[in-house]
Protein backbone atom coordinates (compact mmCIF):
# COMPACT_ATOMS: atom_id res chain seq x y z
CA UNK A 1 0.00 0.00 0.00
CA UNK A 2 1.05 3.62 -1.02
CA UNK A 3 0.18 6.97 0.45
CA UNK A 4 1.00 10.36 0.40
CA UNK A 5 0.29 14.24 0.97
CA UNK A 6 1.24 17.03 -0.29
CA UNK A 7 0.16 21.07 0.42
CA UNK A 8 1.92 23.27 -2.48
CA UNK A 9 1.66 27.13 -1.62
CA UNK A 10 1.32 29.46 -5.32
CA UNK A 11 2.42 33.03 -5.49
CA UNK A 12 1.99 34.93 -8.55
CA UNK A 13 2.68 38.48 -9.09
CA UNK A 14 2.60 40.85 -12.07
CA UNK A 15 2.40 44.71 -13.09
CA UNK A 16 0.24 45.61 -15.82
CA UNK A 17 1.16 47.63 -18.30
CA UNK A 18 0.13 46.12 -21.38
CA UNK A 19 -1.80 48.85 -23.64
CA UNK A 20 0.06 51.30 -21.89
CA UNK A 21 -0.40 53.62 -25.03
CA UNK A 22 -3.70 52.53 -26.41
CA UNK A 23 -4.81 50.03 -29.23
CA UNK A 24 -7.27 51.15 -32.13
CA UNK A 25 -8.80 48.47 -34.23
CA UNK A 26 -10.89 49.09 -37.42
CA UNK A 27 -12.86 46.70 -39.16
CA UNK A 28 -11.25 47.22 -42.87
CA UNK A 29 -8.14 48.22 -44.50
CA UNK A 30 -10.44 50.77 -46.18
CA UNK A 31 -11.55 52.38 -42.90
CA UNK A 32 -7.88 52.47 -41.64
CA UNK A 33 -7.39 54.64 -44.59
CA UNK A 34 -10.21 57.34 -43.94
CA UNK A 35 -9.52 57.73 -40.28
CA UNK A 36 -12.80 55.22 -38.68
CA UNK A 37 -11.68 52.90 -35.89
CA UNK A 38 -14.26 50.52 -34.59
CA UNK A 39 -12.46 50.63 -31.43
CA UNK A 40 -9.99 51.69 -29.02
CA UNK A 41 -8.55 50.52 -25.35
CA UNK A 42 -5.84 51.85 -23.28
CA UNK A 43 -4.92 52.45 -19.60
CA UNK A 44 -5.22 55.76 -17.81
CA UNK A 45 -1.57 57.43 -16.62
CA UNK A 46 -1.98 56.60 -13.39
CA UNK A 47 0.56 54.79 -10.69
CA UNK A 48 0.59 51.34 -12.18
CA UNK A 49 -0.70 48.82 -9.72
CA UNK A 50 0.60 45.80 -9.17
CA UNK A 51 -1.47 42.43 -8.10
CA UNK A 52 -0.37 39.32 -6.21
CA UNK A 53 -2.41 36.14 -6.32
CA UNK A 54 -2.02 33.80 -3.24
CA UNK A 55 -3.66 30.21 -3.58
CA UNK A 56 -2.85 27.17 -0.95
CA UNK A 57 -3.54 23.28 -2.47
CA UNK A 58 -3.38 20.30 -0.59
CA UNK A 59 -3.67 16.84 -1.74
CA UNK A 60 -3.18 13.54 -0.07
CA UNK A 61 -3.54 10.01 -1.76
CA UNK A 62 -3.98 6.21 -1.18
CA UNK A 63 -3.62 3.14 -3.15
CA UNK A 64 -2.76 -0.17 -3.81
CA UNK A 65 -1.94 -3.04 -5.84
CA UNK A 66 -4.43 -6.19 -5.29
CA UNK A 67 -2.86 -9.21 -7.14
CA UNK A 68 -6.96 -10.89 -7.03
CA UNK A 69 -5.16 -14.55 -9.07
CA UNK A 70 -2.03 -15.56 -10.43
CA UNK A 71 -2.62 -13.61 -13.27
CA UNK A 72 -4.79 -10.45 -12.25
CA UNK A 73 -3.65 -7.89 -10.59
CA UNK A 74 -5.78 -4.38 -9.66
CA UNK A 75 -4.85 -1.52 -8.64
CA UNK A 76 -7.15 1.07 -6.86
CA UNK A 77 -6.66 4.33 -5.17
CA UNK A 78 -8.17 7.48 -3.70
CA UNK A 79 -6.84 10.73 -4.63
CA UNK A 80 -8.22 14.00 -2.49
CA UNK A 81 -7.28 17.04 -3.79
CA UNK A 82 -8.22 20.64 -3.03
CA UNK A 83 -7.22 24.59 -3.16
CA UNK A 84 -8.21 27.51 -1.37
CA UNK A 85 -10.46 30.02 -3.37
CA UNK A 86 -7.47 32.83 -4.96
CA UNK A 87 -6.51 35.89 -2.83
CA UNK A 88 -5.09 39.41 -3.75
CA UNK A 89 -2.13 40.16 -1.57
CA UNK A 90 -3.83 43.87 -1.20
CA UNK A 91 -7.01 42.25 -0.91
CA UNK A 92 -7.30 44.26 -4.88
CA UNK A 93 -10.06 41.83 -6.11
CA UNK A 94 -13.12 43.05 -8.16
CA UNK A 95 -15.77 40.96 -9.61
CA UNK A 96 -19.88 41.75 -10.61
CA UNK A 97 -22.42 39.21 -8.67
CA UNK A 98 -24.13 39.41 -11.91
CA UNK A 99 -23.33 40.08 -15.02
CA UNK A 100 -25.64 43.34 -14.98
CA UNK A 101 -24.49 44.55 -11.24
CA UNK A 102 -24.11 48.47 -11.87
CA UNK A 103 -20.83 47.80 -9.05
CA UNK A 104 -18.25 45.27 -8.73
CA UNK A 105 -18.06 43.58 -5.23
CA UNK A 106 -14.87 43.98 -3.85
CA UNK A 107 -12.70 41.79 -1.79
CA UNK A 108 -12.84 38.40 -1.00
CA UNK A 109 -14.46 35.89 -1.43
CA UNK A 110 -13.38 35.69 -5.49
CA UNK A 111 -16.03 33.05 -5.69
CA UNK A 112 -17.24 30.03 -3.63
CA UNK A 113 -15.06 27.38 -3.25
CA UNK A 114 -16.26 24.00 -5.71
CA UNK A 115 -13.17 21.74 -4.68
CA UNK A 116 -14.07 21.12 -1.14
CA UNK A 117 -15.20 17.60 -2.40
CA UNK A 118 -12.89 16.40 -5.08
CA UNK A 119 -12.36 12.98 -4.24
CA UNK A 120 -11.00 11.48 -6.85
CA UNK A 121 -10.77 7.35 -7.50
CA UNK A 122 -8.83 5.69 -9.56
CA UNK A 123 -9.49 1.58 -10.96
CA UNK A 124 -6.64 -0.18 -13.07
CA UNK A 125 -6.62 -3.56 -14.07
CA UNK A 126 -3.58 -5.92 -15.78
CA UNK A 127 -4.68 -9.41 -16.75
CA UNK A 128 -2.20 -11.87 -17.97
CA UNK A 129 -4.67 -14.30 -19.89
CA UNK A 130 -2.29 -16.69 -22.10
CA UNK A 131 -0.57 -19.55 -20.36
CA UNK A 132 2.80 -18.61 -22.62
CA UNK A 133 2.90 -15.33 -21.45
CA UNK A 134 2.93 -13.46 -24.64
CA UNK A 135 -0.05 -11.36 -24.30
CA UNK A 136 -1.99 -8.82 -21.86
CA UNK A 137 -5.08 -7.10 -21.51
CA UNK A 138 -4.57 -3.48 -19.20
CA UNK A 139 -7.36 -1.35 -18.67
CA UNK A 140 -8.57 1.66 -16.44
CA UNK A 141 -10.73 5.00 -15.06
CA UNK A 142 -10.19 7.66 -13.47
CA UNK A 143 -11.43 11.10 -12.18
CA UNK A 144 -8.83 14.23 -12.26
CA UNK A 145 -10.24 17.46 -10.80
CA UNK A 146 -9.20 20.60 -12.77
CA UNK A 147 -8.23 22.88 -9.98
CA UNK A 148 -9.10 26.55 -10.33
CA UNK A 149 -5.51 27.75 -10.23
CA UNK A 150 -3.65 31.12 -10.67
CA UNK A 151 -2.93 31.06 -14.10
CA UNK A 152 -6.86 30.99 -14.98
CA UNK A 153 -7.03 34.22 -13.64
CA UNK A 154 -3.82 36.13 -15.46
CA UNK A 155 -5.97 38.39 -17.96
CA UNK A 156 -9.49 38.75 -15.36
CA UNK A 157 -8.02 40.18 -11.84
CA UNK A 158 -5.20 42.82 -12.63
CA UNK A 159 -7.65 44.69 -15.11
CA UNK A 160 -10.93 45.16 -13.50
CA UNK A 161 -12.42 48.81 -12.21
CA UNK A 162 -11.22 50.25 -9.79
CA UNK A 163 -7.97 48.74 -8.97
CA UNK A 164 -7.61 49.09 -12.89
CA UNK A 165 -7.07 51.88 -14.77
CA UNK A 166 -8.13 49.94 -18.43
CA UNK A 167 -10.66 52.20 -20.53
CA UNK A 168 -12.41 50.60 -23.57
CA UNK A 169 -14.35 52.80 -25.83
CA UNK A 170 -16.56 50.84 -28.40
CA UNK A 171 -18.53 53.14 -30.27
CA UNK A 172 -16.08 55.65 -32.01
CA UNK A 173 -16.69 58.95 -34.38
CA UNK A 174 -15.19 58.89 -37.20
CA UNK A 175 -11.28 60.43 -37.20
CA UNK A 176 -10.26 59.40 -33.54
CA UNK A 177 -7.49 58.16 -34.18
CA UNK A 178 -4.79 58.74 -33.00
CA UNK A 179 -5.73 61.30 -29.60
CA UNK A 180 -9.54 62.25 -29.95
CA UNK A 181 -10.40 58.51 -28.72
CA UNK A 182 -8.65 58.89 -25.81
CA UNK A 183 -9.99 62.07 -24.82
CA UNK A 184 -13.31 61.50 -25.36
CA UNK A 185 -13.34 57.97 -23.67
CA UNK A 186 -11.21 59.04 -20.84
CA UNK A 187 -13.56 61.17 -18.43
CA UNK A 188 -16.76 58.70 -19.34
CA UNK A 189 -17.54 56.53 -16.45
CA UNK A 190 -18.87 53.71 -18.06
CA UNK A 191 -15.77 53.10 -20.60
CA UNK A 192 -14.48 51.34 -17.46
CA UNK A 193 -13.55 47.39 -17.20
CA UNK A 194 -14.76 44.81 -15.16
CA UNK A 195 -15.17 40.92 -14.80
CA UNK A 196 -17.06 38.29 -13.99
CA UNK A 197 -15.95 34.89 -12.39
CA UNK A 198 -19.17 33.02 -11.79
CA UNK A 199 -20.07 33.20 -8.34
CA UNK A 200 -20.76 29.70 -7.42
CA UNK A 201 -19.63 27.49 -9.98
CA UNK A 202 -19.56 23.45 -9.79
CA UNK A 203 -16.89 21.33 -9.80
CA UNK A 204 -14.92 21.16 -12.45
CA UNK A 205 -13.24 17.49 -13.65
CA UNK A 206 -12.50 15.23 -16.00
CA UNK A 207 -13.24 11.49 -16.65
CA UNK A 208 -10.49 9.43 -18.35
CA UNK A 209 -10.64 5.75 -19.37
CA UNK A 210 -8.90 3.37 -21.60
CA UNK A 211 -8.54 -0.15 -22.84
CA UNK A 212 -5.87 -2.27 -24.46
CA UNK A 213 -4.06 -5.28 -25.38
CA UNK A 214 -0.52 -6.44 -26.39
CA UNK A 215 0.39 -9.46 -28.05
CA UNK A 216 3.91 -11.15 -28.90
CA UNK A 217 4.24 -12.23 -32.20
CA UNK A 218 6.56 -14.40 -34.19
CA UNK A 219 9.83 -12.70 -35.57
CA UNK A 220 10.11 -10.58 -32.11
CA UNK A 221 7.36 -8.07 -33.38
CA UNK A 222 4.70 -6.93 -30.27
CA UNK A 223 1.20 -5.63 -31.19
CA UNK A 224 -1.16 -3.25 -28.95
CA UNK A 225 -4.40 -2.30 -30.06
CA UNK A 226 -5.92 0.17 -27.98
CA UNK A 227 -9.20 2.12 -27.31
CA UNK A 228 -9.12 5.52 -24.75
CA UNK A 229 -11.40 8.58 -24.01
CA UNK A 230 -11.85 10.90 -21.65
CA UNK A 231 -15.08 13.32 -20.85
CA UNK A 232 -14.62 16.78 -19.40
CA UNK A 233 -17.44 18.70 -17.06
CA UNK A 234 -17.74 21.95 -15.86
CA UNK A 235 -14.60 22.93 -17.96
CA UNK A 236 -13.32 26.75 -17.53
CA UNK A 237 -14.63 28.36 -20.26
CA UNK A 238 -12.97 31.95 -20.73
CA UNK A 239 -14.58 34.73 -22.29
CA UNK A 240 -12.74 38.32 -23.16
CA UNK A 241 -15.99 40.69 -23.24
CA UNK A 242 -19.18 38.91 -21.72
CA UNK A 243 -21.07 43.06 -22.26
CA UNK A 244 -22.03 42.28 -25.93
CA UNK A 245 -25.44 43.34 -27.27
CA UNK A 246 -27.86 40.23 -26.98
CA UNK A 247 -30.16 38.56 -29.70
CA UNK A 248 -33.31 37.01 -29.71
CA UNK A 249 -34.10 33.11 -30.55
CA UNK A 250 -35.95 32.26 -33.04
CA UNK A 251 -36.93 29.43 -35.71
CA UNK A 252 -34.26 31.21 -37.78
CA UNK A 253 -31.72 31.54 -36.03
CA UNK A 254 -29.93 34.68 -33.90
CA UNK A 255 -31.51 37.93 -34.60
CA UNK A 256 -29.97 41.15 -33.48
CA UNK A 257 -31.93 44.08 -32.95
CA UNK A 258 -30.17 47.57 -34.94
CA UNK A 259 -27.21 48.89 -33.97
CA UNK A 260 -29.25 52.61 -33.57
CA UNK A 261 -31.52 50.87 -30.91
CA UNK A 262 -29.54 48.30 -29.31
CA UNK A 263 -27.72 48.21 -26.17
CA UNK A 264 -25.05 45.84 -24.57
CA UNK A 265 -25.65 43.95 -21.38
CA UNK A 266 -24.14 46.19 -18.99
CA UNK A 267 -24.23 49.52 -19.84
CA UNK A 268 -22.24 50.56 -16.86
CA UNK A 269 -19.12 49.31 -18.20
CA UNK A 270 -17.15 49.20 -21.41
CA UNK A 271 -16.12 45.83 -20.90
CA UNK A 272 -16.63 42.35 -18.74
CA UNK A 273 -14.17 39.84 -19.14
CA UNK A 274 -14.25 36.88 -16.72
CA UNK A 275 -14.91 33.51 -16.71
CA UNK A 276 -17.82 30.49 -16.69
CA UNK A 277 -17.42 26.98 -15.75
CA UNK A 278 -19.63 25.30 -17.94
CA UNK A 279 -17.44 23.91 -21.37
CA UNK A 280 -17.51 20.36 -22.05
CA UNK A 281 -15.15 18.17 -23.87
CA UNK A 282 -15.55 14.47 -25.59
CA UNK A 283 -12.30 12.56 -26.27
CA UNK A 284 -12.36 8.88 -28.02
CA UNK A 285 -10.05 7.54 -29.77
CA UNK A 286 -8.48 3.85 -31.37
CA UNK A 287 -4.63 3.13 -30.85
CA UNK A 288 -2.65 0.45 -32.64
CA UNK A 289 1.02 0.36 -31.92
CA UNK A 290 3.64 -2.12 -33.65
CA UNK A 291 7.09 -2.74 -32.35
CA UNK A 292 9.74 -5.08 -33.91
CA UNK A 293 12.50 -5.50 -31.72
CA UNK A 294 16.21 -5.39 -32.58
CA UNK A 295 17.63 -8.30 -34.24
CA UNK A 296 20.42 -8.04 -37.27
CA UNK A 297 20.75 -4.89 -36.05
CA UNK A 298 17.35 -3.48 -37.01
CA UNK A 299 14.57 -1.92 -35.20
CA UNK A 300 10.83 -0.46 -36.37
CA UNK A 301 8.06 1.09 -34.81
CA UNK A 302 4.72 2.42 -35.71
CA UNK A 303 1.62 4.03 -34.09
CA UNK A 304 -1.40 5.01 -35.73
CA UNK A 305 -4.21 6.98 -33.78
CA UNK A 306 -7.45 7.72 -34.98
CA UNK A 307 -9.50 10.14 -32.73
CA UNK A 308 -11.87 12.68 -32.70
CA UNK A 309 -11.95 15.99 -29.76
CA UNK A 310 -14.92 17.56 -29.09
CA UNK A 311 -15.69 20.65 -26.81
CA UNK A 312 -17.30 23.96 -26.56
CA UNK A 313 -14.16 26.09 -25.84
CA UNK A 314 -10.22 24.72 -26.26
CA UNK A 315 -8.77 27.03 -24.02
CA UNK A 316 -8.72 28.63 -20.43
CA UNK A 317 -6.26 31.60 -20.20
CA UNK A 318 -7.80 33.37 -23.47
CA UNK A 319 -10.36 32.41 -25.57
CA UNK A 320 -8.08 32.06 -28.65
CA UNK A 321 -4.95 31.05 -27.24
CA UNK A 322 -4.61 28.73 -30.53
CA UNK A 323 -4.54 30.47 -33.65
CA UNK A 324 -7.59 29.38 -34.66
CA UNK A 325 -9.60 29.82 -31.27
CA UNK A 326 -12.64 31.92 -31.74
CA UNK A 327 -13.25 35.58 -29.60
CA UNK A 328 -15.98 36.28 -27.69
CA UNK A 329 -18.34 33.34 -28.23
CA UNK A 330 -21.90 33.11 -27.28
CA UNK A 331 -21.34 32.30 -23.78
CA UNK A 332 -25.26 32.05 -23.23
CA UNK A 333 -25.56 29.07 -25.92
CA UNK A 334 -22.65 26.53 -26.36
CA UNK A 335 -24.75 24.89 -29.07
CA UNK A 336 -23.55 27.83 -30.60
CA UNK A 337 -19.82 26.89 -29.88
CA UNK A 338 -19.82 23.19 -29.81
CA UNK A 339 -17.70 21.93 -32.48
CA UNK A 340 -14.38 20.06 -33.20
CA UNK A 341 -11.51 21.27 -30.43
CA UNK A 342 -8.87 23.77 -31.78
CA UNK A 343 -5.99 21.31 -31.45
CA UNK A 344 -8.48 18.09 -32.72
CA UNK A 345 -6.24 16.10 -35.33
CA UNK A 346 -8.69 12.95 -36.60
CA UNK A 347 -5.28 10.74 -37.86
CA UNK A 348 -2.10 10.71 -36.65
CA UNK A 349 0.88 7.74 -38.03
CA UNK A 350 4.08 8.26 -36.98
CA UNK A 351 7.27 5.21 -37.75
CA UNK A 352 10.84 5.25 -36.88
CA UNK A 353 13.19 2.93 -37.41
CA UNK A 354 17.40 2.70 -36.56
CA UNK A 355 19.49 0.23 -38.45
CA UNK A 356 23.01 -0.29 -37.28
CA UNK A 357 25.17 -1.38 -40.64
CA UNK A 358 26.48 -4.53 -40.09
CA UNK A 359 30.44 -4.54 -40.12
CA UNK A 360 32.40 -6.45 -42.96
CA UNK A 361 35.10 -8.69 -41.99
CA UNK A 362 38.06 -7.31 -43.95
CA UNK A 363 41.92 -7.96 -44.45
CA UNK A 364 42.48 -4.66 -43.86
CA UNK A 365 41.79 -2.21 -41.35
CA UNK A 366 41.56 1.01 -42.92
CA UNK A 367 38.77 -0.49 -45.33
CA UNK A 368 36.93 -2.31 -42.09
CA UNK A 369 37.24 0.83 -40.06
CA UNK A 370 36.06 2.73 -43.01
CA UNK A 371 33.12 0.84 -44.10
CA UNK A 372 32.17 -0.12 -40.12
CA UNK A 373 30.02 1.79 -37.42
CA UNK A 374 27.52 3.33 -40.02
CA UNK A 375 23.87 3.29 -38.36
CA UNK A 376 20.82 4.89 -40.21
CA UNK A 377 17.68 6.09 -38.44
CA UNK A 378 14.84 7.73 -39.83
CA UNK A 379 11.39 9.34 -38.47
CA UNK A 380 8.09 9.38 -40.19
CA UNK A 381 4.77 11.56 -39.78
CA UNK A 382 2.01 11.83 -41.36
CA UNK A 383 -1.49 13.81 -40.12
CA UNK A 384 -4.43 14.80 -40.98
CA UNK A 385 -4.98 18.85 -40.52
CA UNK A 386 -6.32 20.67 -37.93
CA UNK A 387 -10.10 22.73 -38.02
CA UNK A 388 -10.58 26.36 -38.42
CA UNK A 389 -13.81 28.79 -39.18
CA UNK A 390 -14.15 31.61 -41.73
CA UNK A 391 -15.72 34.53 -40.13
CA UNK A 392 -17.41 38.05 -41.10
CA UNK A 393 -15.04 41.15 -40.81
CA UNK A 394 -16.31 43.95 -38.82
CA UNK A 395 -19.40 43.63 -36.75
CA UNK A 396 -22.12 43.51 -38.93
CA UNK A 397 -24.27 41.95 -36.64
CA UNK A 398 -24.18 44.98 -34.19
CA UNK A 399 -22.79 43.42 -31.07
CA UNK A 400 -20.77 46.23 -29.96
CA UNK A 401 -17.97 44.21 -29.26
CA UNK A 402 -14.41 45.22 -29.72
CA UNK A 403 -13.56 41.52 -31.06
CA UNK A 404 -16.24 39.63 -32.89
CA UNK A 405 -16.29 35.76 -34.78
CA UNK A 406 -19.68 36.52 -36.47
CA UNK A 407 -19.93 33.06 -38.80
CA UNK A 408 -21.20 33.09 -42.05
CA UNK A 409 -23.53 30.79 -43.84
CA UNK A 410 -23.12 27.46 -44.78
CA UNK A 411 -24.04 26.21 -48.70
CA UNK A 412 -25.04 23.12 -49.11
CA UNK A 413 -25.77 22.11 -52.46
CA UNK A 414 -23.50 21.21 -55.60
CA UNK A 415 -19.87 22.09 -55.61
CA UNK A 416 -20.05 22.14 -51.38
CA UNK A 417 -19.39 18.56 -51.42
CA UNK A 418 -16.01 19.65 -50.35
CA UNK A 419 -15.55 23.03 -48.23
CA UNK A 420 -12.39 23.20 -49.16
CA UNK A 421 -9.59 23.87 -51.99
CA UNK A 422 -7.35 21.59 -50.88
CA UNK A 423 -4.23 21.94 -53.35
CA UNK A 424 -4.66 25.95 -53.69
CA UNK A 425 -2.69 27.79 -51.43
CA UNK A 426 -4.24 30.91 -52.96
CA UNK A 427 -7.72 30.28 -52.21
CA UNK A 428 -7.61 27.46 -49.88
CA UNK A 429 -11.51 28.05 -48.64
CA UNK A 430 -13.70 27.04 -51.13
CA UNK A 431 -15.88 30.44 -51.64
CA UNK A 432 -18.81 28.63 -53.33
CA UNK A 433 -19.56 27.01 -49.94
CA UNK A 434 -20.54 30.21 -48.13
CA UNK A 435 -23.02 33.69 -48.43
CA UNK A 436 -23.62 36.58 -46.20
CA UNK A 437 -26.10 36.10 -44.23
CA UNK A 438 -29.29 37.75 -45.05
CA UNK A 439 -33.34 38.94 -43.28
CA UNK A 440 -35.32 37.84 -45.80
CA UNK A 441 -39.06 39.23 -46.00
CA UNK A 442 -40.04 35.90 -44.46
CA UNK A 443 -38.24 36.36 -41.50
CA UNK A 444 -38.59 40.41 -41.10
CA UNK A 445 -42.55 39.46 -41.24
CA UNK A 446 -41.90 37.43 -37.97
CA UNK A 447 -40.06 39.86 -35.82
CA UNK A 448 -42.97 42.70 -35.42
CA UNK A 449 -42.91 42.94 -33.02
CA UNK A 450 -39.50 41.16 -31.71
CA UNK A 451 -39.49 39.83 -28.71
CA UNK A 452 -36.16 38.37 -27.07
CA UNK A 453 -36.52 34.86 -25.84
CA UNK A 454 -33.96 32.17 -25.12
CA UNK A 455 -31.52 35.12 -23.65
CA UNK A 456 -31.33 36.06 -20.07
CA UNK A 457 -32.11 39.70 -19.65
CA UNK A 458 -33.12 40.37 -23.11
CA UNK A 459 -35.95 43.45 -23.51
CA UNK A 460 -38.42 43.69 -26.64
CA UNK A 461 -37.06 44.92 -29.89
CA UNK A 462 -38.78 48.36 -30.19
CA UNK A 463 -38.15 47.78 -34.34
CA UNK A 464 -37.64 45.15 -37.05
CA UNK A 465 -34.98 42.49 -36.63
CA UNK A 466 -32.47 43.84 -38.50
CA UNK A 467 -29.20 41.51 -38.38
CA UNK A 468 -28.89 36.94 -38.41
CA UNK A 469 -26.34 35.17 -37.21
CA UNK A 470 -24.84 32.71 -39.80
CA UNK A 471 -25.39 29.18 -39.19
CA UNK A 472 -21.51 27.20 -39.78
CA UNK A 473 -20.82 25.79 -36.92
CA UNK A 474 -17.02 26.17 -35.04
CA UNK A 475 -14.25 24.78 -36.27
CA UNK A 476 -16.27 23.16 -39.68
CA UNK A 477 -13.14 23.70 -42.13
CA UNK A 478 -10.18 21.60 -41.94
CA UNK A 479 -6.61 22.88 -42.69
CA UNK A 480 -3.93 21.18 -44.76
CA UNK A 481 -2.32 18.02 -43.13
CA UNK A 482 1.56 17.32 -42.58
CA UNK A 483 3.51 14.83 -44.12
CA UNK A 484 7.75 14.97 -42.90
CA UNK A 485 10.56 12.71 -43.17
CA UNK A 486 13.53 13.14 -41.05
CA UNK A 487 16.76 10.59 -41.32
CA UNK A 488 20.15 10.46 -39.63
CA UNK A 489 23.70 9.03 -40.85
CA UNK A 490 25.66 8.27 -37.84
CA UNK A 491 29.08 6.61 -37.97
CA UNK A 492 30.76 5.50 -35.01
CA UNK A 493 34.62 5.18 -34.63
CA UNK A 494 35.48 3.82 -31.29
CA UNK A 495 38.81 4.48 -30.01
CA UNK A 496 41.07 4.53 -27.06
CA UNK A 497 42.31 8.19 -27.06
CA UNK A 498 40.32 9.50 -24.01
CA UNK A 499 38.88 6.27 -21.95
CA UNK A 500 38.72 2.38 -22.42
CA UNK A 501 35.79 2.68 -24.63
CA UNK A 502 35.73 6.17 -26.68
CA UNK A 503 32.96 6.93 -29.49
CA UNK A 504 34.29 9.75 -31.88
CA UNK A 505 30.65 9.92 -33.87
CA UNK A 506 29.95 11.64 -36.93
CA UNK A 507 26.22 12.43 -36.93
CA UNK A 508 24.51 14.41 -40.57
CA UNK A 509 21.03 14.61 -39.93
CA UNK A 510 18.10 15.72 -42.44
CA UNK A 511 14.75 17.71 -41.24
CA UNK A 512 12.01 17.34 -44.17
CA UNK A 513 14.28 15.56 -45.72
CA UNK A 514 11.77 15.79 -49.66
CA UNK A 515 11.52 19.37 -48.79
CA UNK A 516 7.65 19.27 -48.60
CA UNK A 517 6.12 22.74 -47.72
CA UNK A 518 3.43 21.55 -45.41
CA UNK A 519 1.11 24.33 -45.45
CA UNK A 520 -0.40 25.59 -42.16
CA UNK A 521 -3.83 26.65 -42.08
CA UNK A 522 -5.35 30.33 -43.07
CA UNK A 523 -5.64 31.48 -39.95
CA UNK A 524 -4.50 35.03 -40.98
CA UNK A 525 -6.82 35.19 -43.78
CA UNK A 526 -10.39 33.91 -42.53
CA UNK A 527 -12.68 36.84 -43.54
CA UNK A 528 -14.73 36.19 -46.39
CA UNK A 529 -16.96 39.08 -46.19
CA UNK A 530 -16.45 42.82 -45.00
CA UNK A 531 -19.01 44.26 -42.98
CA UNK A 532 -20.94 45.90 -45.90
CA UNK A 533 -21.26 42.20 -47.12
CA UNK A 534 -18.50 42.51 -50.00
CA UNK A 535 -16.22 39.30 -50.27
CA UNK A 536 -12.72 38.92 -49.75
CA UNK A 537 -9.82 38.50 -52.47
CA UNK A 538 -7.67 37.37 -49.93
CA UNK A 539 -10.47 34.77 -48.09
CA UNK A 540 -8.03 31.03 -47.44
CA UNK A 541 -4.80 32.57 -48.84
CA UNK A 542 -2.36 30.46 -46.85
CA UNK A 543 0.72 32.73 -45.99
CA UNK A 544 2.76 30.04 -43.73
CA UNK A 545 3.68 26.01 -43.37
CA UNK A 546 3.80 24.14 -40.60
CA UNK A 547 7.31 23.30 -40.78
CA UNK A 548 10.37 24.17 -42.45
CA UNK A 549 12.41 23.75 -45.41
CA UNK A 550 14.77 20.99 -45.70
CA UNK A 551 17.55 21.37 -43.18
CA UNK A 552 20.64 19.72 -42.73
CA UNK A 553 22.91 19.53 -39.78
CA UNK A 554 26.52 18.15 -39.56
CA UNK A 555 27.98 17.19 -35.95
CA UNK A 556 30.69 15.86 -34.41
CA UNK A 557 30.13 14.13 -31.18
CA UNK A 558 32.71 12.84 -28.39
CA UNK A 559 31.42 10.26 -26.13
CA UNK A 560 33.59 8.84 -23.03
Amino acid sequence: MQFGALVERMQDNSIVTSRTNGVFKFSSLSDFLINRPRNFSGLLPAPIPTFGVRETLFGAYVQDDIRILKNLTVNAGLRYESATVPTEAHDRLSNLLQLTDAKPHLGSPYFLNPTLRNFEPRLGFALNPSADGKAAIRGGFGVFDVLPLPYTFTLITPFSVPFSNRIIGDVLPPGSFPTAAYLGVAGDSTSASASYVEHAPKRSYVMQWNLSGSRDLPAGVVLTLGYVGSRGVHQPFRVDNFNMVLPALTPAGYLFPPGSSSQKLNPNFGRVTGMLWQANSFYNALQMVVTKRVSHGVQVRGAYTWGKSIDTLSATVADDAFPNGLLNPLFFDQRTTRGLSDFDVRQIFASNFAWELPAPKMRSRLTEWALGGWQLGGIYRASTGQPFTPLLGGDPLGMKLDETNEPPNRVIGPGCETLINPRNPNNYINPKCYTLPRVTPEIASRCVPFVGRGTPGNPEFPGTCANLRGNLGRNTFIGPGVSKFDASIFKNNHTRLFSENTNVQFRAEFFNLFNRANFASPTDNLTVFDQTGNPISSAGLITSTQTSARQIQFALKVIW
